[in-house]
């Protein structure tokens, strides 16, 4: 379901997931950027992509996608992985979905400590389950994912052949497919492990 027809059924609720999906796909990206700069890579940073403004970050497909299909992307952080070497690119990979696992910790951490309010449990719970979405969707292995990523760097030769695949025109194409092909196992999948998350710090 896209946000549209969210905003249709509750403008409230449109608001509250609009703007947990702008902080954390921000987060995410900007995760990217400032770890491959502080790891030597300046590539992010001389494209401006190391900064918490949204508007470095969101991409006009993806969230166009967001609104009217449910799912979208922002714009990659580009890193240049030959300043960076095996486990530079492998931790600046990383840190994508490892920064929404960190803002779901901090939401259980402060559902726990924080008077109860129930304006505040929807807003934690959502930020929340917006970000262990986030994370599990982008440590999938699948191609232009920071899991297939992530999965490059430890066996190179992988690594190179995902990169081969990556420079094609038309992958971006494919892999959209791909996933929209298998949105039904990937959302039954991704849905069991916030499940499981959700359970495990009691939100």
């Amino acid at each position: 379901m896209g946000l549209i027809s969210l905003l249709q059924q509750s403008p409230l609720a449109f608001i509250i997931v609009a703007l947990a999906l702008v902080l954390s796909l921000t987060v995410h990206e900007f995760a990217h950027a400032f770890v491959a700069d502080r790891l030597g890579d300046p590539t992010a940073r001389r494209a401006g992509r190391v900064s918490l403004n949204p508007f470095r970050h969101l991409d006009p497909l993806g969230t166009l996608l967001l609104l009217v299909a449910g799912f979208g992307f922002a714009r990659p952080v580009p890193i240049n992985p030959r300043n960076l070497g095996r486990w530079g690119t492998l931790w600046a990979t990383a840190a994508g979905p490892l920064s929404n696992l960190l803002i779901a910790l901090v939401c259980a951490l402060l559902a726990a400590a924080l008077p109860y309010s129930p304006l505040l449990e929807v807003i934690l719970s959502t930020v929340l389950g917006v970000n262990v979405v986030l994370a599990v969707f982008n440590l999938l292995p699948i191609p232009l994912l920071d899991g297939s990523r992530i999965l490059g760097a430890l066996v190179p030769s992988l690594g190179r052949s995902l990169a081969q695949f990556e420079a094609q025109p038309f992958s971006f194409v494919i892999v959209m497919i791909f996933i929209y092909a298998l949105r039904g196992p990937i959302g039954s999948l991704i849905g069991q492990v916030q499940d499981w998350v959700l359970r495990l710090v009691g939100a």
